[in-house]
C-alpha cells in the first residue's frame, strides 16, 4: 500500500520560511520522480516542483528563487524549502508521485499572512 503523509504546513507571515516534508512507503522511492503540487482556495491545482530520481529539478515561475525541492532517498522523503513566502503562496501544498502511477498525499495546509 502507497502512502505519501506530508507535514512542515502552518501559519507564517510574509517573508517567512517554512519546509514541508513528503514521507513515503509502499513504493520505491529511489527510482520515482516526486513533485509538490498546491491549491488554493477557488483554483486549480498547481504544479510547483519536480525532482527526478536523478535529482534533476524544475519550478513553476512563480516560486523560482524561493522554492527549493529536494529528496532524501535513505529516508524515502521529499521536501520543499520555501523561502520568502508570500501571501499567494498560501495554499494546500500536496506531495506526488511523478513517474509510474500517480500517488497523492493528503495534503497540509500553508498559510501567509500579510
Amino acid at each position: 500500500q502507497v502512502q505519501l503523509v506530508e507535514s512542515g504546513g502552518g501559519l507564517v507571515q510574509a517573508g517567512g520560511s517554512l519546509r514541508l516534508s513528503c514521507a513515503a512507503s509502499g513504493i520505491l522511492f529511489s527510482v520515482v520522480a516526486m513533485a509538490w503540487y498546491r491549491q488554493a482556495p477557488g483554483k486549480q491545482r498547481e504544479l510547483v516542483a519536480t525532482i527526478t530520481s536523478l535529482r534533476s529539478t524544475n519550478y513553476a515561475d512563480s516560486v523560482k528563487g524561493r522554492f527549493t525541492i529536494s529528496r532524501d532517498n535513505a529516508k524515502n522523503t521529499v521536501y520543499l524549502q520555501m523561502n520568502s513566502l508570500k501571501p499567494e503562496d498560501t495554499a494546500v501544498y500536496y506531495c506526488s508521485t511523478a513517474s509510474g502511477s500517480p500517488y497523492w498525499g493528503q495534503g497540509t495546509q500553508v498559510t501567509v499572512s500579510s
